[in-house]
């Protein structure tokens, strides 16, 4: 162990088709690590990942030849079982929680954004230093989203059942950038973001 102090833990989050993904990339060109949940979950469940391990005895049938985890089949498994879902879910989120604990170890950095689509959900702010939701108009959000291939009225509505209501997770937030005024807007702001955020730990001034 180095020793060296623990980063500020920025998650970020936001609704489908708000535009986080986006956002993320932005940290990353201002140098800041960026965890993503979701690319931890794909390597959990990719092959030789943990996943497979961890879910063969609870699922029979779920494992790919490769050693990985047939996601559709997970699906259907939990679709004829919904109580299945928390089990699996007590058993990938530890794995999950692993994933990102090992790169903050690797991570040299003062401040480290973790990209978690179901931050407010899963009750990672209770963790977290501060959290940044990105934002857009709901008429913003419904074209975006709609003009994504093979999506349907029908996947967009599951998918806003799933999470927490864009303005409550706006009520919640330390941080929020509104992605509709512009992708410049938005770089402005998370450059701004990283400067003030340093600044607070290095003993700045800034508020």
């Amino acid at each position: 162990m180095t020793g060296r102090p623990r980063p500020f833990l920025l998650g970020l989050t936001g609704s489908i088709g708000m535009g986080k993904s986006t956002t993320a990339e932005m940290f990353r060109a201002e140098g800041v690590p960026v965890w993503d949940a979701d690319a931890a979950v794909h390597r959990i469940y990719g092959a030789g990942g943990s996943g497979a391990v961890a879910l063969s005895p609870l699922v029979p049938g779920v494992v790919t030849p490769d050693g990985g985890v047939d996601r559709a089949a997970l699906r259907a498994a939990i679709g004829e079982d919904p109580a299945l879902l928390g089990r699996v879910e007590g058993l990938i989120h530890p794995l999950v929680a692993e994933d990102r604990a090992a790169f903050l170890a690797a991570a040299e950095a003062g401040l480290v954004v973790c990209d978690i689509p179901l931050l407010f959900e899963t009750g990672a702010d209770a963790w977290l230093d501060a959290v940044l939701v990105v934002t857009a108009p709901p008429e913003v959000q419904r074209a975006r989203v709609m003009a994504r291939p093979d999506m349907t009225e029908q996947d967009f509505a599951r998918y806003l059942a799933r999470q927490t209501p864009d303005a409550e997770k706006r009520a919640r937030a330390d941080h929020v950038i509104d992605t509709s005024l512009g992708i410049e807007h938005a770089r402005g702001q998370v450059r701004s973001l990283v400067a003030r955020l340093n600044g607070s730990r290095n003993g700045g001034n800034d508020a």
